[in-house]
């Protein structure tokens, strides 16, 4: 899955971390402990396990996403839409094994009235949530690698 090349706001973002995909993998995935890594996520509740089709709702910001996982890929590829304030978003978390550690690259759209009329703003804004995002998710998977190498 890919995000909406044509969508008025576009976000590419990428890091590298020093843990294997796995580790990495499993912090992404387990969707209902994201606030307890990334205080820019309030709350999260999801309605099954992480597999197409299923349903969460996550509080980031000034608004409540209902969101839909459209593809998983273990330790590789994670991707939902979402809807929120008349915004249509895409988000893709994809993963990459580097000898050693891991590359994410992190992709979103957004459609809808807002996204058009506000397009700048909303470009920072996004630009600006999702380096935080992956600047805990390196905090947090790295320090999770170290605890397993320690055999914590």
């Amino acid at each position: 899955m890919d995000i909406n090349p044509k969508a008025p706001v576009l976000v590419e973002e990428g890091i590298d971390i020093a843990a294997d995909p796995e580790t990495v993998w499993k912090v992404i995935a387990a969707i209902d402990r994201w606030p307890g890594w990334n205080p820019d996520i309030k709350s999260v509740s999801i309605e099954g396990s992480v597999a197409k089709g299923t349903r969460f709702r996550w509080k980031s910001g000034p608004g409540t996403i209902t969101s839909v996982i459209q593809s998983v890929k273990r330790a590789r590829l994670l991707a939902w839409t979402g809807k929120t304030l008349g915004i249509r978003a895409i988000h893709v978390w994809k993963l990459e094994p580097l000898n050693p550690g891991t590359r994410v690259t992190t992709q979103e759209s957004w459609e809808g009235w807002p996204a058009r009329v506000l397009r700048s703003s909303m470009r920072k804004t996004l630009e600006k949530a999702l380096a935080s995002w992956l600047a805990h998710l390196k905090d947090e998977a790295e320090r999770r690698g170290k605890e397993r190498a320690n055999g914590r």
